[in-house]
């Protein structure tokens, strides 16, 4: 069955970012990030694996816009790596490493595809963690300094701007329990990141619109938080877990405030008045969703709590029960379509006339079939009738962006997980078109 007609001037597009992507990881001046120590470290990322060729997009950028080109998308969703334009984060410009992304800027609008750029996707360089990365207050003045360099380079040809990705996987996976880059385990402790980071988006916004950019929005990740049972544990655990992974990113910025007192005192630094510059006005808002979670309180016989394969440090409030009766991807995740309606119904009843408009700038899964990925098509219809129907119901989306356009270094986990419309050999760097890109193209067709 066809999918219903979504409204006109809707955006299709695609997703990436630079370290799972680029490769080049020390060419043309790049300085290292964080994800470059962080993966070197012997049994961090699964495999061994590390981002220093991934993808080799670096290089073989102009085939992959034309692999955007022919799948007809409006909108290339991509991160510019701070280390590459900023090596030690602050300082001298790269020139070579700001030209790369003019280069692909003007790559993209050749072929009538709008640039969509995200200036922060985790690869924080090094020499800003070592001064105390996301932890130090200065750090946020030095993206926002990142930011007008960027901005001053590209605003003339970039339609939409975010200057973070998902400040709560740094926060949590990061920092919280060590699984992503930087690898720290300062659990609660960890929460001065999310509010520097908060601070850096709201500076970098500025920064941007002072530089001529325009439309500025964030990809925030949205999670449906449902509690493992009735009990009052249980339910207090979830409503934490929900205001820490949803409302401790969203508030601040859609209403100048933290969801709890308890959160706002944990914060450092003049609160208040950050706060003011945290909720500066977006001209979008952007949702990445994948799961839904099933929270718990934490196990009474001890057994340690996971959330996506990586084991938690003790003392969490939290335990993840695996979510039951639905079909999964091959990493494991539950396949809720509805997951997705019930997130932008959540933030639609929260945030209210505060929500600007919304773009789902991040949805997929990953599947291992090379050609014909049948599953990863069933999840993309599911997931886009689902989005139909919150934008039947008055929510105002306006583009879906699908997680990835190829397959690519997914963290952690390296090469093992595959996203991609497009397999990658790792090998060879060989792109194949999967059935799933074919089908986004003709699906794009229709809808026009």
């Amino acid at each position: 069955m066809p999918l219903p007609k979504f409204p006109d001037g809707f955006l299709w597009g695609v997703s990436s970012s630079s370290y799972q992507v680029e490769g080049a990881v020390d060419e043309d001046g790049r300085g290292p990030s964080t994800w470059d120590t962080f993966s070197a470290l012997p049994g961090k990322v699964l495999g061994g694996d590390t981002g220093r060729t991934a993808t080799d997009h670096y290089h073989r950028y102009r085939e992959d816009v034309a692999l955007m080109r022919d799948l007809g998308v409006d909108v290339y969703r991509f991160s510019v790596a701070w280390p590459r334009v900023l090596p030690d984060g602050a300082g001298a410009v790269n020139k070579a490493g700001l030209d790369f992304y003019d280069r692909l800027v003007d790559e993209l609008c050749a072929a009538g595809i709008a640039p969509a750029v995200t200036l922060f996707h985790w690869d924080t360089p090094q020499k800003i963690e070592d001064d105390g990365g996301w932890l130090n207050r200065d750090t946020a003045h030095r993206f926002a300094d990142y930011a007008a360099i960027v901005g001053a380079k590209l605003h003339d040809r970039v339609r939409m701007w975010m200057p973070l990705n998902e400040p709560m996987v740094l926060t949590l996976f990061g920092y919280g329990i060590g699984a992503h880059a930087p690898g720290r385990e300062l659990l609660f402790e960890a929460l001065p990141v999310a509010h520097h980071q908060l601070l850096g988006h709201g500076l970098a916004v500025r920064a941007l619109r002072a530089a001529g950019a325009t439309n500025i929005g964030i990809a925030n990740n949205h999670v449906p938080v449902w509690p493992a049972s009735e009990s009052p544990a249980d339910r207090s655990a979830a409503t934490l877990y929900d205001r820490i992974v949803n409302d401790l990113f969203a508030a601040p910025i859609l209403t100048g405030r933290y969801p709890t007192e308890e959160l706002a005192f944990a914060m450092p630094g003049p609160v208040a008045e950050d706060l003011e510059t945290i909720s500066t006005p977006l001209d979008w808002y952007g949702v990445n969703y994948y799961a839904p979670s099933k929270v718990a309180a934490p196990d009474a016989n001890g057994t340690p709590a996971r959330i996506d394969g990586a084991s938690l440090p003790e003392g969490l409030p939290f335990d993840f029960p695996l979510i039951e009766g639905y079909p999964v991807t091959d990493y494991g995740w539950p396949v809720v379509p509805d997951g997705l309606y019930e997130t932008l119904t959540t933030l639609a009843e929260r945030y209210g006339d505060r929500l600007p408009p919304v773009y789902i700038t991040e949805g997929g899964c990953s599947y291992h079939d090379k050609e014909h990925d049948t599953r990863r098509v069933e999840f993309l219809d599911g997931h886009l009738r689902a989005l139909h129907r919150a934008v039947t119901d008055g929510i105002d989306v306006r583009g879906y962006f699908v997680w990835s356009i190829v397959d690519n270094f997914e963290w952690a986990v390296g090469y093992s997980q595959r996203f991609g419309l497009v397999h990658v050999d790792f090998d060879t760097l060989e792109r194949t078109p999967k059935d799933s890109y074919h089908w986004y193209r003709d699906m794009i067709r229709a809808q026009r």
